[in-house]
């Protein structure tokens, strides 16, 4: 790219960050210490604020840069994850969003702990919690470095590095000094930016193509090579019945895991009523419902406009697909209009960035200190220390993601949610759920379902081909891969669930009935709820 996208660029993005880091700031100096302020930004968000906040902790890097990628690359197949992920809003809003908001104070585990054995449950949905969040904060450092290699014309590697780096950095400042508060902000500002590029851009597209969707397909099928099959399932998941299977596995942990992600989970807890909770994701619906269909405008448009074959080769992954499409719609490379309308939205998809790290981190920090930190080190650890200790485990949790980003920085972020998503749906699905309807659920089956979903999911992972034994796996060199599926959720989603009722009928523990029916009452009407 010219010096231009790159001046320009570099300005509107360090003009958000200044933003960003002002509203930190100003928070930073409001703030009062505690932790219902630092984890729930002490519960004042109005349903629509919540909703705009949650959408933009949902439209991440994955979304506006790797569906759109995928789309452009894959045709009809990389619609499964714009599909999939606005599906999943309806089982967030009708299982488990408004009682999941009477039933917990911060996170998931407060959720499961109301009627087990604390300790042990506590420890298992902090751990599941935090390695969620790490698999989804991974995506969002890969998603920034393509950017970065994009902008300086795939000449910086150590560029890539230094700004995956500096991601984390902010990432870490805007969680350790601002909290919930600040971080529901920046969501607020980043959604607001990110509708806006979005709609632009597809505006743009439909006007090529004089607002004719049935042309914009077929050029779109024409340019793919791969003629009327780009527009019909199977040119990714169709070539053999493992592709299939792998197909049905990444609908299942996409329609599942969103119910399971904990920063999306701890963003009902900023508001001050289930009602309002109920609310936000009626909200926050028709948000993310709206952008979701135009990334298919998006990723056919980069299809039909820029061409699978430029977009493959700027990005093996097709992560660049987006920002190549707006400097085409722009009028070309060398065009003043490219180059705003490129700066624009490389600028717009770094906030994107920024903004869910943070509330990834945020929610994967306070596992640590409320959940893993207050049963390990303390049985009562007192707020003001346990917010110190969220503070720490943010830079921890950002170091961790940091080297993780460096290391899968050739794998499409799409993809890579993807995988979180798996883990999601097969640890914290469950025992969420069993927890919220089975009267008979005990301990040692919330510990099983826990663990029962996290270990395998995480281990089949490791044995994919996501890891090794093909050249688009991390360590292409070698092959220990045994599992031939790349994503592990139709065999450990159900295995988390069976270890929950197997956990629970072997268990001499009796369930305590009048614990499960005040659950039961707070859950359904809020009444008790903090």
């Amino acid at each position: 790219m010219t010096g231009d996208h790159q001046t320009l660029a570099l300005l509107l993005f360090s003009a958000f960050v200044a933003v960003t880091l002002a509203i930190t700031t100003w928070v930073s100096r409001h703030r009062h210490g505690s932790a219902e302020e630092f984890y729930a930004g002490g519960r004042l968000f109005s349903p629509m604020e919540n909703g705009f906040a949650i959408a933009g902790d949902y439209m991440s890097a994955a979304s506006f840069l790797g569906i759109s990628g995928l789309i452009a690359l894959y045709g009809y197949d990389g619609l499964l994850y714009s599909v999939g992920f606005l599906v999943a809003w309806l089982v967030v809003l009708f299982l488990v969003a408004e009682l999941v908001r009477n039933c917990g104070r911060f996170t998931l585990a407060d959720v499961v702990a109301a009627r087990m054995s604390e300790r042990p449950v506590r420890i298992a949905a902090g751990t599941s919690s935090v390695a969620v969040s790490v698999l989804y904060l991974v995506a969002q450092m890969v998603g920034a470095g393509s950017l970065v290699a994009l902008l300086l014309g795939g000449q910086g590697e150590a560029a890539q590095t230094w700004t995956v780096i500096g991601v984390g950095a902010l990432m870490v400042i805007y969680v350790s000094l601002g909290g919930m508060r600040a971080t529901t902000w920046i969501q607020i500002v980043k959604a607001v930016l990110l509708l806006g590029g979005t709609i632009t851009l597809t505006v743009l597209v439909l006007v090529r193509f004089h607002g004719d969707f049935d042309q914009l397909l077929l050029t779109a099928a024409e340019r793919s090579g791969h003629g009327e099959s780009f527009l019909a399932p199977g040119l990714k998941y169709g070539a053999d019945w493992t592709a299939r299977f792998d197909f049905i596995s990444l609908g299942l942990a996409l329609v599942l895991g969103t119910a399971g992600l904990p920063h999306i989970l701890s963003r009902f807890y900023t508001v001050p009523t289930a009602r309002a909770a109920r609310r936000s994701v009626v909200w926050s619906i028709g948000l993310i419902g709206g952008f979701y269909l135009m990334t298919i405008v998006l990723g056919f448009g980069a299809a039909a406009i820029v061409g699978p074959d430029a977009v493959r080769g700027s990005n093996a992954a097709g992560n660049t697909a987006v920002p190549l499409l707006a400097l085409d719609l722009g009028g070309g490379a060398d065009s003043t209009g490219g180059t705003v309308l490129f700066a624009i939205v490389a600028a717009v998809a770094f906030a994107t960035i920024l903004a869910v790290v943070a509330g990834i981190t945020l929610a994967s920090s306070a596992s640590v200190a409320h959940d893993l930190y207050a049963s390990l080190r303390r049985r009562h650890a007192k707020p003001r220390s346990e917010v110190a200790v969220a503070r720490v485990a943010a830079v921890g949790i950002g170091v961790v993601a940091i080297a993780l980003g460096l290391l899968a920085r050739d794998l499409n972020v799409a993809f890579l949610v993807g995988l979180a998503f798996a883990v999601a749906a097969s640890a914290n699905l469950p025992v969420l759920l069993y927890s919220l309807f089975w009267r008979g659920f005990t301990t040692r089956g919330a510990v099983w379902a826990v663990y029962g979903g996290l270990i395998p999911a995480m281990t089949l992972v490791l044995l994919s081909p996501v890891v090794s034994g093909s050249p688009e796996s991390l360590f292409p060199g070698v092959d220990f891969q045994v599992f031939p599926l790349q994503n592990p959720g139709l065999v450990s989603i159900p295995l988390g669930f069976l270890a929950g009722w197997l956990g629970t009928v072997t268990s001499s523990e009796v369930p305590d009935e009048a614990k499960h029916a005040e659950t039961e009452v707070r859950s359904l009407t809020g009444a008790g709820a903090a």
